[in-house]
Formats: C-alpha cells, sequence, structure tokens
C-alpha cells in the first residue's frame, strides 16, 4: 500500500507548500509526470482486468495486422497493442503508452483549474489508481476527454470533436462524450450543432451500431452488476450539488458554466438510474469524475469569506485521504490491486 500512500500524499504535500493557486514550474510537473508514468505504465499484474488484457494483447500479436481488426472491439486500442506487439514491447509497453497519454492529459487539464495540485491530488485515489491502473481502456479514454475538455475551454470545437471521436476508439462508451462539446459558450451553437450531429450520427455508426443489441443485453436487459457503482456515482453527485450550490459565483467568476451545468445534470441523474442499469451507469460515471477536480479546485475559492482558505483545502484533502484508505482497505476488488508491484523494482510484498 506504501506506493499508492507516497503517490497521493506527494501532491498533497505540494498542495500546501506551494503559493496559493500556484500552477508550479515546468520541472515539477515533470518529476510528478515520470513519477505516475513509471507507476502506472510498469505496474504489474495489477486490477482485476489485467489477465484480459494480457489476453487480448497475446491474441492481436499473433495475427497479421489485417487479421487483427477483424472481430475488433476497439480499434485504437487493437492498433497500440498491434504495432507494440510488432516491437516485442508486452502488455508493458502498451500500460506505458496509455500511461503516458492519461498522465500528460491529466496535467494539461488540472494546469487549467484554480488550484492545479488540488486539482491533481483529488484526481488520485480513484481516477488514477482504480481506473487508469485498472481499466486501461477506459482510463485512455478518459485521459483524451479531459484533453478534449482543455481544448474546448481555448474555443476549439473541432478539436474537442476530434479528441472525443479518438477517446472513442479506445472505448466506444466515449462517443456519448461529443454533445457536452455544445454547451461551453452560446456563439455559434447551431453552426457546432450542425457539425455535431453527422459526426455523432458517424461515430455512432462505427462504433456502436453493430454492438448495440449486445451492449444493451449485457449492460441493461442481464442487470450485469458492478460492486461500488452507487458509491462512485455518489462521489460525482456530491460535486454536482456543490455546483449547483454557488452556480450564481461560478456564473460570475468563470466561463465555463454551460459545460460544468451539463456535465452536473449528467451526475445527479446518475444516482436516479443507476440501479436501473448499474455497470452501464457506472462506466459512463466514470467520464464524470472531472467534475470533482473542478468543482474541489474552486470550492476554497468559493467558500474563502466563510472558512479559511488553506483549511478548506485541508478538509478536501482529508476527505480524499479517506477515500483512498476505505478502498484499499475494504473495496470488494481492492485485492486485485495489493500489493503493488512494479517491474522495474523488486517491489515485494511490503508495497
Amino acid at each position: 500500500m506504501f506506493v499508492y500512500w507516497f503517490i497521493y500524499l506527494f501532491p498533497f504535500a505540494l498542495t500546501f507548500f506551494k503559493q496559493k493557486k500556484s500552477l508550479g514550474s515546468a520541472i515539477e510537473w515533470f518529476i510528478v509526470a515520470i513519477l505516475f508514468i513509471v507507476v502506472i505504465g510498469f505496474r504489474d499484474e495489477i486490477g482485476c482486468d489485467w489477465y484480459n488484457y494480457l489476453y487480448h494483447y497475446d491474441e492481436t500479436v499473433r495475427l497479421p495486422f489485417s487479421e487483427a481488426f477483424k472481430e475488433v472491439k476497439d480499434p485504437a486500442h487493437t492498433f497500440v497493442n498491434w504495432l507494440v506487439g510488432y516491437y516485442h514491447g508486452g502488455i508493458y509497453g502498451v500500460n506505458f503508452v496509455y500511461a503516458i497519454i492519461f498522465v500528460i492529459s491529466l496535467i494539461k487539464f488540472v494546469r487549467l483549474q484554480l488550484e492545479p495540485w488540488l486539482a491533481f491530488s483529488v484526481a488520485v485515489p480513484y481516477m488514477v489508481i482504480t481506473v487508469a491502473m485498472g481499466y486501461s481502456r477506459q482510463g485512455v479514454a478518459l485521459g483524451l476527454f479531459m484533453l478534449a475538455i482543455t481544448q474546448l475551454q481555448k474555443k476549439r470545437f473541432k478539436s474537442y470533436i476530434f479528441w472525443v471521436f479518438v477517446a472513442g476508439l479506445f472505448h466506444k462508451s466515449a462517443i456519448v462524450l461529443l454533445p457536452f462539446g455544445l454547451f461551453l459558450s452560446s456563439s455559434g451553437i447551431w453552426v457546432r450543432l450542425l457539425i455535431l450531429l453527422p459526426v455523432l450520427y458517424g461515430g455512432w455508426d462505427l462504433l456502436l451500431s453493430q454492438k448495440q443489441d449486445e451492449l444493451w443485453d449485457t449492460y441493461v436487459t442481464a442487470q450485469m452488476h458492478s460492486a461500488g457503482a452507487k458509491i462512485r456515482v455518489v462521489m460525482n453527485f456530491v460535486p454536482a450539488i456543490l455546483f449547483f450550490m454557488y452556480r450564481d459565483k461560478w456564473k460570475r467568476n468563470f466561463d465555463d458554466y454551460p459545460f460544468w451545468f451539463w456535465v452536473s445534470i449528467s451526475a445527479v441523474l446518475s444516482l436516479f438510474i443507476v440501479s436501473f442499469a448499474t455497470t452501464a451507469v457506472d462506466r459512463i460515471s466514470l467520464y464524470l469524475i472531472p467534475l470533482q477536480l473542478v468543482v474541489y479546485s474552486r470550492l476554497p475559492f468559493f467558500l474563502q469569506h466563510t472558512l479559511p482558505y488553506s483549511f478548506t483545502k485541508f478538509m478536501i484533502l482529508f476527505f480524499y485521504a479517506i477515500v483512498l484508505f476505505v478502498w484499499l482497505n475494504f473495496a470488494h476488488h481492492a485485492s486485485c490491486w495489493i500489493p503493488y508491484q512494479n517491474i522495474l523494482f523488486n517491489t515485494g510484498d511490503y508495497l
């Protein structure tokens, strides 16, 4: 467990040692990037889906390029596996590529937030440890979605569509994120809608149309269960409620209210439909985790006239320390993450 606590407490400490609202220097973020890429990318037998990903890699690398995509589910994932396999990189090579994409995307995203180090710390207990280290395909898709959001914040709507579409090539569920691109600002919404609709249809036709019956049967009709889904949905629900509580201050101080409004609406709705389709909602709600980073990064600012700025930051980080503690010690699938092992080090059972 030491490694998991270390990668949480490291940005935790930087949250307080850095000046308020500090972006951090390039060298600091470089060190953090290297640390997290090594921890995520070179993990060994971590996550309950480890052997499923290993099986897919072994099956892919045995095939010539033309045959590898015949029964493909997620073409970008298959391509990365085939390319890494061509150079004999192994499953660790695939994870290394995914770790680079995820970590760089996460850092680009948090550096646009009011409190970058706080936002990064909030990401560690679940987004990093569980998603990026356990759900490799959806982890890289989530990273690309955060990268897409950074483009949307810079008013680059076409870039948003591009990165979300690429995310959909890694995990088809990401295609549902395309409509969020309409809601960052009101200017040119009809033009963006005209661009988005054919792209959305094309994405659905390419990635989902042939699998829609299978997906519906698996995630809804069969009531496939995902342990802990309600807790994870609640973790998005709480910042959504905080968003609505401080919506007036949000509107006055930030120009991204429309986008996060609809993300918050989605987080609220997820709580009410998670019992109907547990795994489906759980998978989609993973893409709403950036709401936690944004809201909690801005909460000290919203409460600064009520509570000391540093106290609010500490309470947020203390809460996520509890989340990490509970997850590592009591989560149903925590045993898939413990002990932490890394191919670069002889980690042993004590990590």
